[in-house]
């Protein structure tokens, strides 16, 4: 039903809520989360922002912690009052009649306006019967909405873990197209593939032919996939890229099994001992 302790990550949300919004606010939303059966769950939903507010959450460390522990790859950041009470919500829905429970949350999700949808798909980590919302997860990936976007790709261990490959794919190459933040997707190392980066690279020859930068976090996915294109492409960037692109490309081939494509580095030592040394990393790029 779930796929993690769904009770204690209740509670840990729960506290957060707490700690989040006026008396009056926290008063109603726990006399809504504690009903045995949610009802008149959409209008709920919409008076959210208006009961709680939209203020920043602030999260403790020691919350955070608990949040990673209990779902690895989850966290709240640049999350609104409003948000975290719809999720909390959400969370206290009745998952036993399965059929019923699809139902409630499916209706939610035709009928959300742009902040309802950011708080449902904050949610799909967190939601019942987690195989069920891979199409709308791919769905929402056609979204124009900045925002339902982030929602997705940022702090969301969902895709990662429940997208199949093609559907990942065109995430990823979502978040290049919105000049998204690349580095915090999860699961982007772990879920390369062979066919991403071939779109990668096509990608990038495709700006390069319009005279347009290409994001150099985008060599990060094609590591372990260096075939001659691609070993042709980090060569371009090793010797036409600036400073930020020449990293990449020498982080990307000296994380690769490719003989071959080290052999470009031969001229880059200072690259490469700062790559030894730690001094350069994808998180210090």
């Amino acid at each position: 039903m779930f796929d993690y302790d769904a009770e204690r990550l209740r509670g840990v949300m729960v506290e957060i809520a707490r700690s989040n919004i006026s008396s009056d606010a926290w008063d109603w939303l726990h006399e809504k989360i504690s009903l045995s059966e949610i009802s008149s769950i959409n209008s709920i939903f919409s008076r959210m922002p208006r009961m709680t507010g939209k203020d920043a959450v602030r999260v403790s460390p020691s919350d955070a912690e608990s949040l990673e522990d209990l779902k690895p790859g989850f966290g709240l950041v640049n999350w609104t009052a409003d948000r975290l009470g719809r999720v909390c919500l959400l969370m206290h829905i009745d998952p036993s009649d399965k059929e019923r429970y699809l139902k409630t949350v499916e209706d939610l999700f035709l009928a959300a306006e742009m902040g309802e949808l950011v708080a449902l798909y904050s949610a799909l980590p967190l939601l019942a019967y987690p195989e069920h919302w891979k199409f709308r997860c791919a769905e929402g990936i056609r979204s124009n909405m900045a925002n339902v976007l982030e929602a997705i790709m940022y702090a969301n261990p969902y895709p990662a873990k429940y997208l199949d490959e093609s559907a990942w794919n065109q995430l990823v190459m979502k978040a290049f197209f919105t000049e998204k933040d690349i580095k915090r997707i999860n699961g982007f190392d772990e879920r390369a593939n062979a066919e991403l980066a071939r779109i990668l690279s096509d990608y990038a020859h495709e700006r390069w032919a319009a005279g347009r930068s290409v994001n150099p976090l985008l060599w990060r996915a094609t590591s372990g996939f260096i075939d001659q294109q691609i070993k042709d492409d980090l060569g371009k960037v090793l010797s036409d890229g600036d400073l930020r692109e020449r990293k990449a490309a020498a982080l990307t081939i000296f994380k690769s099994n490719s003989p071959e494509a080290k052999g470009l580095l031969k001229n880059y030592a200072d690259l490469v001992s700062d790559i030894e040394n730690k001094k350069l990393t994808w998180d210090t790029l």
